[in-house]
């Protein structure tokens, strides 16, 4: 039976790519691409003429459905991004869903990961950590899921546009400290690629100062949180949250957050509802 390959290819610098990304990518019948133009051109540079169809958000529906088909009719499909591994903040996920469904093996070719590649230079733990993708846009939004996060004991990696980038530095120093260490990977694989490692007031400052511009395609990776202690004290954790939930929901969330029981907490926020 045919397959459904997904091909990670770099995120900049062209000689990024795998040997066996380009062997599949010579091998197989039909490249499905988030933009043709600009995989067309990653292809020129390596000498593939393979046939390419557009795959991105806008059409994933029908096109998921037309490459299953085809797969099913015999045909091999390599499935690319515009950058890194698809399905990572990028298109995928629905037609890798389908091929499953239908009984269509799904091959990895694994390659650059943006996420991994600021990760392994961030001087931050690695053993475990959360990737967010991108903030939402809109501010409140963005606050209240990154008060949600204020308390994740894992490494968190986030995705930003260079447009957003000094607004959510500064929320981030605001919710999760500012003296929480942060590393912000710019533009990276590519020819202005900065690798910036320290705490969110020094990152905002830099980005103010321009020291870090704000330019290109971020990657932000920030400290986890510090374990709670045994004497951890619930009620600052239950103030924030419940200035966003009623105290059902906030108790629910905390206790995800800590491990504690949702029922102490429940306590915990009628008490201070009481209070206020």
């Amino acid at each position: 039976m045919s397959k459904l390959y997904v091909v990670a290819t770099p995120i900049g610098n062209l000689s990024d790519i795998t040997l066996r990304a380009i062997d599949v990518l010579k091998e197989v019948d039909l490249v499905a691409a988030e933009d043709t133009r600009h995989s067309g051109a990653l292809l020129a540079h390596l000498g593939i003429d393979t046939p390419m169809q557009s795959y991105h958000d806008r059409n994933e529906d029908t096109s998921a459905e037309q490459i299953v088909d085809k797969i099913r009719a015999g045909i091999s499909v390599a499935l690319i991004s515009d950058a890194g591994t698809p399905l990572i903040s990028d298109p995928g996920y629905r037609l890798v869903c389908r091929a499953l469904e239908e009984g269509i093996a799904v091959v990895p070719i694994p390659g650059v990961s943006a996420v991994i590649a600021a990760l392994s230079v961030s001087g931050l733990p690695t053993n475990r950590f959360a990737f967010e993708g991108f903030l939402p846009a809109r501010q409140a939004a963005r606050r209240e899921l990154l008060r949600k996060l204020r308390f994740e004991a894992r490494t968190l990696v986030f995705f930003e546009a260079p447009h957003r980038v000094v607004s959510v530095i500064q929320d981030m120093a605001m919710i999760l400290g500012g003296d929480r260490r942060v590393s912000l990977g710019r533009e990276l694989t590519k020819k202005f690629e900065q690798v910036w490692n320290g705490t969110l007031d020094a990152a905002s400052d830099s980005l103010d100062s321009d020291v870090i511009p704000a330019r290109g395609e971020f990657v932000i990776v920030v400290e986890p949180a510090s374990e709670l202690s045994e004497d951890f004290d619930p009620r600052m954790l239950m103030e924030i949250l419940l200035a966003e939930f009623p105290p059902r929901k906030a108790a629910d969330v905390a206790s995800q957050i800590t491990g504690r029981s949702k029922k102490s907490l429940y306590d915990v926020a009628l008490t201070l509802k009481k209070k206020s």
